[in-house]
């Protein structure tokens, strides 16, 4: 394997993958044995790979420069013409699904592999090829026109990462500034980014009425791989959170505003913790990827090996430039078996939860590339593969000291308040989804007025310090998933809820803890979400007490955080 930055890319003639997927689909439906069904399906596994990690490729290089005309184009290739391949991808599903050798075919590698093509075989339909190549289109669009926003502050040219890194300035009128000047950026692009939404929305809408469903909620359970609950369930999970951390997480920041010295929290105080500054990485990117090199050493034979990989073959893209695509984010190279990192590093100590977060994801890959006989199986759905990167936020706690040195306690602080604190925000973005689609017809200004209910029930301290776009409900459009990543959110606030259970077990006995970690993310996802809970010794965050229990602990542990603290 080449390191990153010499991976030759040369675009797949899906044309011909096509050909090669049809004869496979053939092959399948006319297997004389299980053997013979076995190797088309393997075969096809093999003949796709190619040209995904080729996709991969395109659509890193493309959002490390969104300005690169060259993998723009070749993203919108693949955007397009990975569509096309709908009806093929369906007369495989079905070949695998109504084969013969099922039975024999679920006895060897589990059930869950066919079940999701089975649903897959419905999910997919000719008619919603146009729709798809649209929706990639839009999405795309959304990318460069944020990756593209910028603003001077103080004399310095800042993006969105920029002025997040302000925001946590010692100085609360610079703080404010940098504020007004993050929501100017999005006022000011607002009307882009209703009118991608409006088609975005209209666009879901009739791809799921195109499979016969009632409604995109409908569509949306099932096509993100969640056969354990539906809406009804997500519904309740949200009300426990509004129960039971809500209540916890104001009186933290009760406790926070008057550690600060003000009134009351405005929106640019909930992220500066202590007075005197948050606790911010002593080194450059370069330094930070080292000390993660020796921490993942240290942490496990496993987490050595793969980080090691990680380095000799630069699987990192971390440093925030101009025209760089917004968030962070894991993929992988299915062809080589590698996992890469993408970031923006703004000099805050976010750099090193990416290190601890996005690497979580990057390990769980790393290890199911390396156990996993099918491609399905390397991964899980959200809800699973998120406890994999917020548990190694938590595992990596010991290690702290290499980046933040005498600080690192307050690091720890820190991270553990804002992984209680962001919940109710994750349930907000799930809640306003579910509001979207039940009334799709929504103007941008009912938009805007759900998300300030929402707010209002789940995050009762915000408050936007007048400033009138943030004050009516533009908030909620700086969150790329909802535009990206449909229904992707509430995922974190479950696993979340089971990385918090970890890192309680972690605290009484950190072996046990460890083996259960690494247990779940060597199963990938070759289980069910239920049973891949149990395969962790983790309550089901639905059926069991585990909010309320991990809160009335959280809130002990965090309390007396801040007495150690002096706080």
């Amino acid at each position: 394997m080449e390191k990153f930055s010499r991976i030759k890319y040369e675009r797949p003639d899906l044309a011909i993958v096509k050909q090669g997927m049809e004869k496979n689909a053939e092959r399948m439906e006319n297997a004389a044995s299980y053997e013979e069904f076995r190797k088309a399906y393997l075969d096809n596994q093999e003949l796709t790979r190619d040209s995904e990690t080729m996709a991969s490729v395109a659509y890193v290089r493309n959002t490390m420069d969104t300005k690169d005309e060259y993998y723009e184009k070749e993203r919108e290739y693949f955007d397009e013409e990975s569509a096309k391949l709908t009806p093929v991808e369906k007369r495989l599903k079905h070949a695998a699904v109504h084969s013969p050798f099922r039975a024999s075919f679920d006895k060897e590698f589990g059930e869950i592999a066919l079940k999701e093509a089975e649903i897959d075989e419905r999910l997919l339909d000719e008619k919603n090829i146009p729709l798809m190549i649209e929706e990639q289109k839009l999405c795309a669009e959304y990318q460069k026109i944020t990756a593209g926003c910028h603003v001077e502050l103080d004399g310095e040219d800042c993006n969105f990462y920029g002025l997040l890194k302000a925001m946590e300035s010692t100085d609360r009128a610079k703080r404010k500034r940098a504020f007004e000047a993050f929501a100017g950026l999005y006022e000011g692009i607002s009307e882009k980014l209703d009118g991608i939404y409006d088609k975005l929305v209209s666009l879901r809408v009739q791809q799921s009425k195109n499979l016969g469903f009632d409604s995109y909620i409908d569509y949306i359970y099932p096509a993100r791989g969640r056969y354990d609950y539906g809406a009804k369930e997500a519904a309740e999970f949200r009300e426990k959170i509004a129960k039971y951390v809500t209540p916890a997480v104001d009186r933290m920041l009760k406790r926070q505003a008057k550690r600060l010295g003000v009134d009351k929290l405005r929106y640019y105080d909930e992220m500066m913790y202590y007075p005197l500054g948050n606790p911010q990485p002593d080194g450059t990117m370069e330094e930070m990827v080292g000390w993660a090199k020796e921490m993942y050493a240290e942490l496990s034979p496993e987490t050595k090996e793969f980080f090691d990989f990680m380095t000799e073959y630069e699987l990192f893209d971390l440093k925030t430039r101009p025209g760089k695509s917004m968030g962070g984010y894991c993929t992988s190279f299915p062809a080589m078996k590698a996992p890469f990192i993408f970031s923006n590093f703004n000099g805050t100590s976010a750099d090193v939860d990416v290190l601890t977060h996005e690497a979580g994801h990057a390990f769980q890959a790393y290890l199911s590339f390396r156990r996993q006989v099918l491609d399905s199986y390397v991964a899980s759905t959200a809800e699973i593969d998120e406890i994999h990167s917020m548990t190694m936020e938590h595992f990596t706690y010991p290690w702290m000291d290499k980046f933040f040195g005498k600080r690192a306690d307050e690091y720890r602080q820190q991270h553990l308040a804002s992984s209680l604190a962001t919940i109710p925000y994750l349930v907000s973005v799930d809640e306003f989804q579910h509001r979207v689609f039940e009334k799709p017809d929504m103007t941008a200004k009912e938009r805007r007025a759900a998300w300030k209910t929402i707010e209002k029930k789940y995050m009762p301290w915000r408050d936007y310090d007048g400033n009138a776009f943030m004050e009516e409900g533009g908030f909620w459009m700086q969150k790329l998933h909802i535009f990206l990543y449909p229904f992707y959110y509430i995922d974190y606030a479950l696993a979340q809820t089971c990385a918090h259970q970890l890192y309680l077990k972690m605290r009484d006995n950190r072996a046990e803890a460890w083996e259960d970690y690494l247990n779940l993310c060597k199963a990938g996802g070759s289980l069910g979400y239920f049973d891949l809970l149990k395969v962790a010794r983790l309550d089901n965050p639905f059926t069991s007490g585990a909010v309320q229990e991990n809160v009335e602990k959280l809130e002990k542990i965090l309390e007396d955080g801040e007495k150690k603290l002096n706080l």
